[in-house]
């Protein structure tokens, strides 16, 4: 009986990621991967992008602060894990370990980052992004190869003034990764959900920071 029960389960399982899959495809990733931004911000060429030129998989999100960009820039020159924090959902992030503890003030120590510093996702161990790029009040460019395995990404944070108190926070994330079976499970069925997920978060949380 158990183990009919167990056979019932995984079918069902099966049978609810058949439907679930092709529905996130067709309604949800078209929306998650340019969450909040314009198609004009979509195709306006970045910093960092020359980092990955042929991304397997990209997204540029993107919010409005009612702040002006030099107060919304020291919330992100002190992003990462014993640092600022994510300014994301710190509770599922220290489930898996990450120990990520997001501040709600600017830290003075922190707001001095430099080409090759590096950014991390958690303790020693966990992945990084290294500084390629930094452009004082206006661009933070993550990237790098960091595991040959796991490909190369890049991860961008670009603030775009409208006026003297309004600015567009641009995040674009571009990855590229060896064709294999495993690393588009990895990429695109795993990793691209959680991200929206996440970076949706994150980008709410600086908002909600600056504006404050």
């Amino acid at each position: 009986m158990l183990i009919r029960n167990k056979r019932s389960l995984r079918v069902i399982f099966l049978i609810a990621l058949s439907l679930v899959g092709p529905a996130y495809w067709l309604l949800g990733r078209p929306r998650h991967i340019r969450w909040g931004a314009m198609e004009a911000e979509i195709d306006q060429p970045l910093p960092g992008d020359e980092i990955v030129k042929h991304p397997r998989n990209s997204s540029t999100r993107a919010i409005t602060i009612y702040a002006p960009a030099a107060m919304v820039w020291p919330w992100l020159v002190q992003i990462g894990q014993g640092r600022g924090g994510l300014y994301s959902y710190d509770w599922l992030e220290n489930l898996a370990g990450c120990d990520i503890h997001t501040a709600d003030r600017i830290i003075p120590e922190f707001q001095h980052l430099q080409v090759g510093d590096q950014v991390r996702l958690g303790p020693d161990g966990y992945p990084f992004f290294a500084v390629a790029a930094i452009e004082p009040g206006r661009a933070l460019v993550l990237g790098g190869n960091r595991d040959p395995r796991a490909g190369n990404h890049s991860w961008v944070f670009f603030l775009d003034p409208i006026d003297e108190t309004t600015t567009r926070l641009i995040v674009r994330s571009r990855g590229d990764y060896p064709p294999t079976v495993g690393n588009f499970v990895i990429w695109r069925v795993i990793t691209e959900p959680l991200q929206f997920v996440m970076e949706r978060k994150m980008l709410l949380g600086i908002k909600q920071r600056a504006e404050g």
